[in-house]
Parts: C-alpha cells; structure tokens; sequence
C-alpha cells in the first residue's frame, strides 16, 4: 500500500485528458490514419473507425483506466493485484510497449530527418521520388535521426509525470490542433479539393469489406493506445475525483477529432495534385512520399512544410513518451531502482532493439519475415497490433466480465459520478467485444500468411 500513496499522479483532471490524449494523439493519427483512410475507401472507413471508437473502444478504454486507477499499479501489477492467476496477462500487455517503443523511435527519426530537411531548404529535394527511399536504406543517417528521437523522448520522461509528460503535454496539445487545423484550412480551400473531401466523407458502401473493418480496428487499438498497458499506467495516477466516463469521452474526442484533421489535410491535399483516382492506392508512405511533393507545389510550400513536420514530430513525441513511461513504469514496480536508472535502461535497449528497424531497410532487408516486400518494421508492427494486442483486448474482456465482474470497474467509476453507458459497456465487454476479437484476430493472421484472402 505505501507504493500506490507514494505514487505520482497528475496535478488536474485536464492534466490527465491532455496527457492521455496526447498518448492517442501521434503517429496513429498523422501517419496512419490517412493512409488507411485512403486505402480502404474513404468515408466507409471514417464511418467504421467513428462507430467502433464510440462503441468498442469506449468499453475497452474505460475498463483499463478503471483497473489503473483501482490498483494504482501499472499493468503487470494491476491484474495481479486483482488476481494472481491473471498475472500473466500483465506480462503479455507489457510486451506490447517493449515492441512498439523501438520501430515507433524509427518511424520518429524519419520525421525527426524531416523537419531538417525543411529547415536546411531542401524542400524541393525531399519532393524527388527517390528521396525517402534513399534515406530510408541508408546506414548511419537514420540511425542517427533515430537516436535523437528516442534521446528527445527519455529527457521528458526523466522529468516523471507532473514535470515532464503533463508539462509537455500541456504546451503540445495546443499547437498541435492550431497547426493542423491552419493546415487543413490551406489544403481543403485549393482548387480540385472537393473530390477529395467527397471521398473522404461520403461512405460508399460499395468499398465496405472485411479488410475495412479490420484496417479500423487496428488503428483503434494503435491510435488509442488501448491494449497495451498505457491507459492502464495512466489510470494509476489519476486521481480519484476525476470523472474516468467523461475523461474516455474527451480523449476519444481528442483523438477523432484530431484524426479527421490529419485526414483533411493529407487526403484532399493528394487528391488535388496526384488525382483522386490515386487515393485507394495510397500506402504507408503517403506522408513522407507525397506531401512533399504537396508542399513543393504550393505557394510558401516549403515553411507550410517544416511546419507540418514539427506538428508530426510533436504528435509523435508525446505518443513515444507514453509508451516509454509505460515501460518505466513496469520496471519500477519490479525493480528497486531509481527512476534515472531504469530510463537509462529502457534508452539502452529501446535503441538496440531499434537498430533491427532501422537496418531493416538497409543492411538488414534482406530479411523478410512476412514474405516478399516487407521488412522487420513490417514484422514488430505485426505482431504487436494484429497479433498480441487483440489477444490482449479479449482476455482484458474476459478478465473484468467473468472473472473479477463488471461490476469492479462500474464501482471505480461510480466514485467520482454516474455511469450513464453502464449497461453498454456491460453488454459490449461480456459478449459483443469477446466474440468480435476472436473473430478479427483469427482473420488477421490467416489473412497475413497467405491462408485466406480478405
């Protein structure tokens, strides 16, 4: 008991939304999900992403900072507190951030390259057709790129909660959604924006097909940072006054509000200058590939440019310090170290384990771990968002519906205000979720090795 009261927390229950929502907030959002958006038909993907966030992601959300907050553990020490025999389930959440932390740093670097390509006033190069890909199989640059992000990242978390991630958060937040929001203004008011806006928002139920359903659901888990332990630390220091039920909806706010944004500013910006006829061929480079070649043609392109990139590089820090203080946190609760020496640690071993995604592209890319074409940043992406984290969503379902009850968690969440979805989140977490995770994880892999095609 004396670690949970000497446990930090958040000073405000703004600190917690803004620093939880700065976890949803990152690369989720700016890198991902126009891309998927893109790829899997536009408005019918926005729909299934907004109907899942609001239905699924609720419950899942609520339940795992309900368990942080009742045990005042980070995720490990959370399920065993509750019960021993589901210790193990901690363990398996905790990989998920092992996993993510090191290629997520990578994927930082790139952008972290970026903004130094704009700030040196090589727009125009990194508009080439070459240039990401060249950087990318480098050697030493995006190592590099790499070690600066992942360096950046262990400074905020040294500072521990309320110095370092509410601080940060609090100031990232805001330029964030002032940024965006003036960059979607620009892009969606150019000529030949309405066909991108048509396609980004009107579902066409014609392009509704199982792999719509399953890119949503992978980037609910990726965006908001469910299934893997960080809303389960973050619940740990959130005080017990604070509302969880009006916390979930505000970051789920925070984090769709915010991927629509992305949307509007990479979507409609493609349609306008490579054609909308592109868009569902769109992939993982959309960002780093084609918007230069947005800012490259557009008037003051190149500061519009280096601004997009701090904003990207702003949405991907806070994100990385989520995931690194989620590890932290795990080696603090088993460890009787000081917080200096564990984020020292976990900075070591976050850029070994980094270095295999880096050299992927490279040195390394000889390795294809998932079949012709893809790299070891393919793989770890794999595992951790199609494999471990939907085993972890349905056993966390089946943990708080049939073996500690619902009811633990509608009782956490009773003390602070009413649970008005109470019977929602009852009915999704014992039988909708459960019978749903199956399903997608089953497909997931099967799909991935070739067995079925979607």
């Amino acid at each position: 008991m004396n670690e949970v009261k000497k446990r930090s927390t958040f000073s405000s229950k703004l600190g917690f939304v803004l620093a939880a929502a700065g976890s949803a907030v990152g690369l989720g959002n700016l890198w991902r999900f126009p891309y998927l958006a893109a790829k899997y038909g536009g408005g019918i993907f926005l729909l299934t992403y907004v109907l899942l966030a609001v239905t699924f992601g609720f419950a899942l959300m609520v339940a795992e900072i309900a368990l942080g907050r009742k045990t005042g553990l980070s995720v490990v020490g959370a399920y065993k507190k509750l019960n021993k025999k589901w210790a193990f389930l901690g363990y398996i959440s905790a990989a998920v951030p092992i996993i993510i932390l090191p290629y997520y740093s990578v994927i930082g670097g790139w952008v972290t390259k970026y903004i130094g390509t704009y700030v040196m006033g090589e727009g125009t190069a990194a508009a080439g057709p070459d240039y990401f890909n060249n950087f990318i199989s480098g050697t030493w640059e995006p190592i590099i790129w790499f070690a600066i992000f992942v360096l950046a990242t262990a400074l905020v978390v040294l500072f521990g909660v309320e110095k370092g991630i509410e601080r940060v958060s609090k100031f990232m937040m805001p330029v964030l959604v002032i940024l965006s929001i003036g960059i979607a203004i620009y892009v969606i008011t150019r000529p030949g924006a309405l066909a991108g806006l048509k396609y980004y928002f009107v579902p066409d139920f014609s392009k509704l097909s199982s792999k719509t359903f399953l890119a949503a659901i992978g980037q609910l888990f990726y965006s908001l940072s469910l299934a893997m332990g960080i809303m389960i630390t973050y619940g740990s220091y959130m005080k017990k006054d604070a509302n969880i039920e009006n916390s979930v909806f505000q970051i789920e706010l925070f984090d769709s509000g915010f991927a629509l944004i992305a949307g509007l500013m990479i979507v409609p910006g493609v349609a306008v200058f490579s054609g909308v006829e592109n868009l569902d061929a769109s992939g993982p480079g959309l960002m780093f590939q084609v918007l230069p070649q947005v800012f490259d043609n557009m008037a003051g392109g190149h500061i519009i440019g280096g601004l997009f990139f701090i904003l990207v590089l702003f949405a991907a820090l806070t994100s990385s310090i989520s995931l690194m203080e989620t590890v932290v946190s795990i080696f603090q609760d088993k460890c009787k170290l000081s917080r200096r020496t564990i984020v020292i640690l976990v900075t070591i071993g976050t850029l070994l384990i980094g270095l295999l995604s880096s050299l992927g592209f490279g040195v390394l890319s000889f390795i294809q771990p998932l079949g012709e074409g893809t790299s070891l940043l393919d793989f770890f992406d794999f595992i951790s968002n199609s494999v471990i984290m939907p085993i972890v969503a349905l056993l966390t379902c089946i943990f708080v519906g049939y073996v500690i009850k619902t009811k633990t968690i509608s009782d956490e969440v009773k003390l602070s205000s009413k649970f008005h979805f109470e019977k929602m989140f009852i009915v999704i977490t014992k039988y909708i979720a459960p019978i749903g995770l199956v399903l997608i994880l089953v497909s997931s892999v099967l799909n991935t090795l070739g067995v079925i095609t979607l």
